[in-house]
C-alpha cells in the first residue's frame, strides 16, 4: 500500500470516529494546504478540513457552545473541523479559506446534495473586495519573509506566490481564484511559469525544512503583483447574497441530519 493510500485510509477512519464519538455528521471534509494548493514537499503533513452539523437539540441549546473541532495535531495529521452554522456565518462574510475547501481537488468524504448547493450559493457571497484583502494582508506578510534574508524557506515563496497570485486572479478575473497555484498561472507570462513550475518540481523533492536562493526575478514579480492588487484592493466590489438562502440551507441540513 502507497504512502498516499494509507493516509487516506486513516484520515477516513479518523472521520468515522470523529462522527461516532461526538455524535455529529460530516457533511464534507476534504485536503486543504499545499497538497491542495498543487505544491507539497515529501514530508508535507495532511491538513483536513470538514464541514459538521451537530443535532437540533444542540441548537436549541441556551447555553453557548463550541462551534468547532481542533484535534491536535501530530507529524502527518493536522485535522479541524466547523459546524454549519458556524460555516454558513462565515461564508456570509466571503472568508476565502472556507471559499477554498469547497474547490478542494482532494475530497475524503461529503454529502453531494449539501456541497452543490453549497458551491451554488457561495457565488452570490463571494466578496472580491473582502477576498482580496485577506489574499493582501498574507502575501505581504509572507514577501517580506521572503525578501528578508539571502535565504527563504521554499514553502514561504510558494505561501507568498499563491497569495499574491489569487489577488491578480481576483483583480484580472474578478471570480473567487482557483485552490491550485497551477490553475492560476494562466495569467502570467512564460518566463515567470517556467521559473515558478521549476521551483514546484524542486520543492516536490525536499523536505519542508529546506532553503532556497532568493530569486530575483521572482522576488520582483511578487513586488509588482501585490503592488497592483493593493492599488485596485479599495475599489473591488462587495458581496450581494441572500441571508434567506442561507438560512434556508441550513435549516434544510439540520432538519436532514
Amino acid at each position: 500500500m502507497t504512502t498516499l493510500n494509507r493516509m487516506n485510509n486513516i484520515i477516513k477512519e479518523r472521520l468515522r470516529e470523529l462522527s461516532e464519538e461526538r455524535n455529529i455528521k460530516i457533511l464534507y471534509a476534504c485536503e486543504s494546504g499545499s497538497r491542495a494548493w498543487g505544491f507539497p514537499s515529501p514530508d508535507s503533513d495532511y491538513d483536513v478540513r470538514f464541514i459538521y452539523a451537530e443535532s437540533i437539540d444542540w441548537h436549541l441549546s441556551l447555553n453557548e457552545q463550541k462551534d468547532s473541532i481542533d484535534i491536535p495535531i501530530n507529524d502527518e495529521l493536522d485535522i479541524g473541523g466547523w459546524e454549519i452554522k458556524k460555516t454558513l456565518n462565515l461564508l456570509k462574510k466571503s472568508n476565502a479559506p472556507l471559499l477554498e475547501w469547497i474547490q478542494s481537488p482532494i475530497v475524503y468524504s461529503g454529502d453531494q446534495k449539501f456541497l452543490s448547493a453549497l458551491k451554488n450559493i457561495s457565488k452570490e457571497f463571494f466578496s472580491p473586495i473582502s477576498t482580496m484583502h485577506h489574499y493582501l494582508s498574507m502575501s505581504k506578510k509572507y514577501l517580506e519573509a521572503c525578501l528578508e534574508k539571502d535565504e527563504v524557506k521554499l514553502k514561504r515563496y510558494f505561501y507568498c506566490i499563491r497569495t499574491a497570485m489569487a489577488g491578480k486572479w481576483i483583480r484580472e478575473i474578478g471570480t473567487m481564484a482557483p485552490i491550485r497555484l497551477q490553475d492560476m498561472l494562466i495569467l502570467n507570462d512564460e518566463e515567470i511559469n517556467l521559473l515558478i513550475n521549476e521551483l514546484i518540481w524542486l520543492k516536490a523533492s525536499k523536505g519542508e525544512s529546506y532553503l532556497h536562493s532568493k530569486e530575483p526575478l521572482l522576488n520582483d514579480f511578487l513586488k509588482d503583483t501585490i503592488k497592483e492588487n493593493e492599488r485596485v484592493s479599495g475599489s473591488l466590489k462587495a458581496a450581494r447574497g441572500s441571508l434567506d438562502k442561507l438560512n434556508t440551507l441550513f435549516r434544510e441540513t439540520i432538519k436532514a441530519r
